[in-house]
């Protein structure tokens, strides 16, 4: 996604090295080396929802007793699953159908919430990492413009965007390959300029008419003004996005039951309604995230 988009390693080798050595012919086994543990190293991508995820389920873990390493603002999807892959993070939160589409490059997407999340399960499972549960809420990548742009061309569908002319639409620096790949061409929209974010809200960008569209989040607080058109996507392009915690298969097999079910029980409570009090807290009112979801946690009987 461009907006947001955005999303947190080292695994130790375990190794049991038993040698033998010989000193003035007798035979000693040399000590066994000692095994280490997955360390649970939470990471989040390079936006306000993902700094309210990382933190909800590290302090999360932290009240349960667990070790937590904390790394945060790593960035896109790209950059955090490189992460994730040479662990230097073992868990992070990742919506279901950006594992897909953007993780694995599947160029068609299962047609329900429940298929899409069973594949990316498996197909993280052949990688030696799983999925904890999704969350009830999605955070689905939406097209937006102002709702003087869409009166004036006529803006229902992402197709539509075919219709303006000096077309820009503005996103995270990962998204233009994707606007430029397989979302700009099933929809026909191939003549446009690219702006990325930096340090820039997109939705400034629309209200001070620097760029005419904007990838932004579904549950960004600023769409609740009711300032903006959010474009369809019937192709379904975006996909399902379900927030599920992807986590190396060390931690989970090494910290057992106490461990999912705590990430399980965070996950459960991040509704709709949820996120966009709490992205509003920290995107809109700049409260530090960690706060926000200490909050949310005590309030919850989860801390």
């Amino acid at each position: 996604m461009i907006r947001k988009h955005d999303r947190r390693a080292a695994r130790a080798a375990i190794s049991i090295a038993i040698g033998v050595t010989v000193v003035l012919g007798v035979v000693t086994a040399a000590p066994a080396a000692e095994t280490k543990a997955t360390p649970i190293i939470v990471g989040a991508k390079n936006f306000p929802e993902q700094y309210v995820l990382g933190q909800l389920y590290r302090q999360a873990l932290i009240a349960k007793g667990f070790k937590v390493q904390y790394k945060e603002n790593i960035g896109s999807t790209e950059l955090i699953d490189t992460a994730l892959k040479s662990k230097k993070v073992t868990l992070y939160p990742e919506y279901t159908g950006i594992m897909l589409a953007v993780t694995f490059k599947r160029k068609t997407l299962p047609r329900t919430d429940a298929g899409t999340y069973a594949l990316a399960k498996k197909l993280y499972e052949k990688r030696g990492q799983t999925l904890l549960r999704q969350t009830p809420f999605q955070d689905r990548d939406v097209i937006a413009v102002s709702r003087a742009t869409a009166r004036k061309y006529g803006l229902k569908t992402l197709s539509d965007l075919k219709k303006v002319p000096g077309l820009s639409i503005a996103g995270f620096p990962e998204w233009e390959g994707r606007w430029t790949g397989p979302i700009g061409k099933q929809y026909g929209v191939k003549d446009f300029d690219f702006v990325p974010l930096a340090g820039i809200s997109a939705y400034t960008l629309l209200d001070q008419g620097d760029v005419l569209a904007a990838d932004v989040f579904t549950t960004d607080p600023q769409l609740l003004s009711g300032k903006y058109v959010q474009l369809r996507d019937p192709k379904n392009m975006f996909g399902f996005q379900h927030v599920a915690p992807v986590v190396d298969q060390g931690v989970v097999t090494e910290n057992g039951a106490r461990f999912t079910s705590t990430i399980n029980k965070v996950s459960a409570l991040l509704t709709v309604r949820a996120m966009q009090a709490m992205n509003k807290a920290v995107g809109v009112d700049k409260k530090p995230a960690a706060k926000v979801a200490d909050a949310f946690l005590k309030a919850n009987g989860l801390k």
